[in-house]
């Protein structure tokens, strides 16, 4: 291999870089630089390296036509080398989730992970700005899920602003450190000393000279040298291949020709059918095309040595020439069953506008790359769109299919824009538009519109539209809540009626009607237009089926969709099952499972179930006594901040407790809370009559114990209280159960009972320990030691901070909110019904915790941990 001239800092960076890898320093470069810089020679010379040092090394190429073809750009670097990165049985299992993107990438970070294990790797992608669109989403995914791995990432590309790497490095940037490689020309003395590395001698003085006019790029130093280049006409590359190839064949010249229309990366046997000839005739011609040094052998497939070269070769055909050819390629690929997405770069090249065939084959197109290529069949159908006519009916046809693919694609918003422009009496469509393309349309959106609370009924009546699309319209206005339901034999709109029903139940509490009717509804979901999709509706019906007494079966059907289902909804599948696990008293797990639906959520720029996902790791943070994170992680939610605040020591805030949605994450928990953390008996009593509400409505065995528990704590009934302890011990919600056995020991010890009472205060200690609710193990533990209870070793419950808000005892808390507002000792000492002596007992105490010596401060110190009021 011949040295690396003149790229000695470049090629340092890069090694300081895999240096880095080897001691545990996950990182991600991207060489940038024109045509011909040297990208490829930095990145060899790199992996050269990476060998020498017992590296595992990774390489692939990507190519001009890899956008038609799902991970086709980094799927050769996964398998190259003799160990490979993963296994043939593994690449296969990859394949089958090409149209489930998340998963995909998922998957294949683990095999990777696993392949490394602590060993270092050098993964190169070489022409990045021509990586398929799965390619660059999977990377994105990946790297960032590496990032404790042992492995420098390494990729060249052109200068494209918005590109694939310019993509990637504003995802990855934040998990991984970013090196960016910009190549300039190279120095006049690095050209000389190439140049005469090829030579193997010393540079005769003219050729020095025109080697000046090679302005730094070292392809065409190189080209000047082998004497593919002339730098002293316009055209020099052009003219350079041009005078190589006149002492070739005809048959090489025309090999060359035909191959360079087919682009980049062909074969063999493609062009020779073309061409008309045997493949045993064609190959003296290729063996003197490579020799030429223009094209090289790969094996199953032939390349131009660069893609300069191949412009060189095209520029000697003829306009005319390349579209004829192009055609052909179509026609050829069409016929021998190569599908119309490999065609379609070829129709793209030669299409006119108008053209019903091409207009056609690319419609084909589009959805053969729907389901694996999303992006790249947007790309392909808004260029049909392009090729029909604006006073063409069949321009509305293709319209929709351009909202279809735009919705796969989940660009909404795109969607809705195109089609209001579609419909709306614009230059983008000349026709009058047909009741049955308007009504098919806003079919198409609805679903989507529905579930982000954009839809209009107003928009759901289109006079004169064919029967069963104006049903299903009238469906969708039956779910907006407009309309009352009908009959119909349309089970399209008969599958939407019901999803309608299962909404009815669901904000009614009544939970185990509304699980059956979503399964009913996705039973009827077709693959129709106006069909809801199923995944969405299975969602709705697992939440349903939770707060019924069939927690563990939808928490296993959740886990089945886990792997199997949309991985375009993967962070509303993630956020349920953080609710679920939070259910189950599994705090580790959903903490984990609402982290990462926010991580899928940043990825795939959905944020639509992001507040839920805060909730669940607030309530996680409030049952460990994190009052701080909670309150970072839903700082605007009413339900946490009543929560926080009665943390703090204002009890009187128990009574927004009561207005809890029905969906907030185990509401009937937040009741109990509201019902025991004060002792104002009004908000009890409204807590115990919206829990058997609930109970009514879903009679599932922990809403009819919640019910009990707080009716038998309001009404001091020692027996209830245990009955409802025995009735949670058949429910698998233990954070509940613990809960329950909490109340019942603090009421038999008010009542004298203590060894019933301890017996059930420890087991609800233990309980807590092991779910790590330490802040209410922390209580109950306080509760067991003030009333003489001794054991040999008390549980690790997490112990008061010394310093910091969480230092503050709740009344500490309390008095320090209230001086914080203006109040003096007096004052605060009325609100709190304590002597003002006591006030300025817990006032000193808290100054010395928080680090503060004044009024002044402790009110500065407050507003800036609260953005608002701390109690409001």
């Amino acid at each position: 291999m011949n040295p690396l001239r003149g790229r000695s800092a470049e090629l340092g960076r890069l090694l300081d870089a895999l240096r880095a890898a080897e001691h545990g320093e996950a990182s991600l470069t991207v060489v940038t630089g024109e045509p011909g810089i040297g990208k490829s020679a930095l990145l060899r010379a790199a992996s050269e390296q990476a060998e020498r040092h017992g590296i595992l090394l990774a390489t692939a190429a990507a190519h001009q036509t890899d956008n038609i073809s799902p991970l086709s750009s980094l799927a050769p670097a996964l398998r190259a080398g003799p160990n490979p990165l993963i296994s043939t049985d593994h690449f296969l299992e990859l394949a089958a989730l090409n149209g489930q993107p998340l998963w995909l990438a998922e998957r294949l970070a683990d095999l990777i992970g696993r392949r490394l294990d602590g060993e270092a790797a050098l993964i190169v992608l070489d022409d990045a700005q021509w990586s398929d669109p799965l390619t660059g989403f999977v990377l994105r995914i990946v790297i960032a899920r590496l990032a404790s791995a042992k492995v420098m990432w390494l990729l060249a590309t052109r200068p494209v602003p918005g590109g694939v790497t310019d993509q990637l490095i504003d995802a990855v940037q934040d998990q991984v450190p970013v090196h960016a490689l910009q190549l300039a020309p190279l120095s006049t003395e690095a050209v000389l000393e190439l140049a005469a590395d090829r030579l193997d001698g010393p540079l005769d003085p003219a050729l020095s000279v025109r080697l000046g006019g090679v302005q730094g790029v070292p392809f065409l130093a190189e080209q000047l040298v082998a004497g593919l280049y002339l730098s002293d006409l316009p055209d020099g590359l052009v003219e350079g291949v041009r005078r190589r190839t006149a002492s070739t064949t005809d048959l090489c010249q025309a090999l060359l020709r035909t191959a360079a229309v087919f682009g980049s990366e062909f074969r063999l046997e493609d062009v020779a059918e073309l061409m008309g000839e045997p493949i045993a005739r064609l190959s003296p011609p290729l063996d003197e095309a490579i020799r030429a040094g223009l094209l090289a052998d790969g094996g199953s497939t032939l390349t131009f040595r660069h893609e300069l070269l191949r412009s060189a070769v095209l520029a000697d055909v003829p306009p005319s020439a390349q579209r004829a050819l192009h055609r052909a390629i179509a026609d050829q690929l069409l016929a021998s069953g190569r599908g119309p997405a490999a065609a379609a770069p070829h129709i793209l090249a030669v299409a006119a506008p108008g053209d019903a065939t091409a207009i056609s084959t690319l419609r084909q197109a589009a959805r053969e790359l729907l389901a694996t290529m999303s992006i790249t069949a947007v790309s392909v159908i808004q260029q049909a769109f392009e090729l029909t006519p604006v006073d063409s009916p069949l321009r509305g046809d293709v319209g929709e299919d351009v909202v279809t693919m735009l919705l796969v694609a989940r660009r909404f918003d795109d969607a809705q824009a195109f089609a209001e422009d579609l419909l709306g009496g614009t230059a983008l469509y000349r026709c009058p538009v047909t009741p049955d393309l308007r009504a098919s349309i806003l079919l198409r959106l609805a679903p989507e519109q529905w579930a982000t609370g954009r839809l209009d009924p107003k928009d759901l009546n289109v006079e004169g539209a064919t029967s069963h699309l104006a049903e299903r319209l009238a469906a969708y206005r039956v779910l907006a809540g407009v309309q009352e339901p009908f009959e119909t034999e349309d089970p399209v709109a008969n599958g939407v009626q019901l999803l309608a029903a299962g909404e009815r139940a669901r904000a009614e509490g009544r939970y185990g009607d509304a699980s059956d009717l979503y399964a009913k509804a996705r039973a009827a979901t077709l693959d129709e237009v106006g069909s809801h999709p199923a995944i969405w509706i299975e969602l709705a019906e697992l939440f349903c089926l939770a707060r019924t007494d069939r927690l563990e079966e939808a928490r296993t059907r959740l886990q089945g969709l886990l792997s199997v289902g949309d991985s375009w909804v993967a962070p509303q599948l993630s956020v349920l099952r953080a609710q679920l696990e939070l259910a189950a008293g599994n705090l580790p797990a959903a903490a984990e499972a609402a982290t990462t639906g926010l991580r899928w959520m940043a990825e795939i720029h959905d944020h639509s179930s992001e507040p839920i996902a805060r909730q669940v790791l607030a309530l996680v943070a409030l049952q460990k006594g994190h009052l701080s994170e909670a309150r970072e992680q839903a700082a605007g939610d009413e339900q946490i901040r009543a929560l926080l605040a009665i943390a703090d020591g204002d009890p009187a805030a128990a009574t927004r407790l009561l207005d809890t949605p029905r969906d907030f994450p185990e509401r009937h928990e937040q009741l109990i809370h509201a019902a025991t953390a004060t002792k104002d008996p009004r908000i009890a009593q409204n807590a115990a009559a919206l829990l058997a509400d609930q109970a009514a409505a879903t009679p599932s065995t922990h809403f009819r114990a919640a019910a009990q528990l707080v009716a038998a704590h309001n009404d001091a009934d020692r027996p209830r209280l245990s009955q409802a302890v025995e009735l949670l011990r058949e429910a698998p919600r233990p954070l509940l159960l613990a809960k329950a056995e909490e109340l019942y020991g603090l009421a038999e010890l008010e009542d004298g009972d203590r060894a019933t009472a301890v017996a059930a205060l420890e087991h609800a200690l233990d309980s807590f320990t092991e779910l790590g609710a330490t802040a209410q193990a922390s209580r109950v533990q306080a509760v067991l030691q003030a009333a003489g209870v001794r054991r040999r070793r008390w549980a690790a419950v997490q112990a008061r901070p010394e310093t910091g808000w969480e230092a503050l005892t709740p009344m500490e808390r309390r008095v320090a909110l209230l001086v914080a507002e203006g109040h003096t000792n007096r004052s605060a000492a009325e609100e709190l019904v304590v002597s003002a002596s006591t006030v300025g007992t817990h006032l000193r105490a808290a100054f010395g915790k928080l680090g503060v010596n004044s009024r002044v401060q402790l009110t500065r110190l407050v507003l800036e941990r609260f953005a608002s009021p701390p109690n409001a």
